[in-house]
């Protein structure tokens, strides 16, 4: 690789502010008669103080999981989704479509359900996220987890984690008391095997408790 020369061109990646701090910058350079290296200064000044912030390229998130403060330095096309289960090891929440239409992936964010494979980590900066794992564990189930041992609300068992989550949720939102309302309530959230009767019906245990 050869060597810098004075003169030569240097390519530096700037964002907007950066950029405007580099017009007003040499602007009032400009207007002030200073010389030309007066200018370059100034481009060498912000350029300078702008490269901490893309060091690595990846961004910083800090938010609660199941109740636990976490950091995570990720890309930041990353995923709500991938962040859980790649980073955290979190894999009680699915990926199924990936495409939001299927509800394999629900969490809860802010105590609100969510499609975590169509949200960004970089998102929840702050936010207090619950998956499966913070529900319950064996031994002391949530009882949405218990209604659903109990009604067989599961086959093969890859959507379960995103219907009890939105089940859990459904509890604390406006829902008409009658299976269809239940139905439509749920309708995100799609079971391949067909075990809807038995999910519903779990579902209602839950809200008549």
């Amino acid at each position: 690789m050869s060597e810098k020369k004075p003169g030569d061109f240097v390519e530096i990646q700037l964002g907007r502010r950066n950029f405007l701090q580099i017009v007003g910058m040499t602007g009032a350079a400009s207007g002030l008669g200073l010389p030309v290296a007066a200018h370059a200064a100034a481009i060498a000044a912000v350029a300078h103080s702008a490269a901490p912030a893309e060091v690595d390229g990846l961004a910083l998130v800090r938010f609660k999981v199941n109740g636990k403060a976490q950091s995570l330095k990720v890309d930041p096309r990353t995923t709500l989704l991938d962040a859980l289960r790649d980073h955290l090891q979190l894999t009680g929440t699915k990926k199924g479509c990936d495409h939001g239409q299927c509800g394999a992936c629900t969490v809860h964010v802010n105590g609100r359900r969510v499609n975590s494979c169509l949200s960004l980590a970089a998102m929840h900066e702050g936010d207090e996220v619950t998956t499966l794992e913070g529900l319950g564990q064996p031994g002391n189930l949530h009882p949405m987890q218990q209604a659903f041992l109990e009604h067989d609300g599961y086959q093969c068992g890859y959507c379960t984690s995103g219907q009890i989550m939105s089940a859990v949720a459904l509890i604390k939102e406006p829902c008409g008391p009658a299976n269809a309302d239940v139905k439509e309530a749920m309708s995100g959230n799609i079971c391949r095997c067909g075990a809807y009767s038995n999910i519903v019906a779990a579902i209602q245990q839950v809200r008549k408790a």
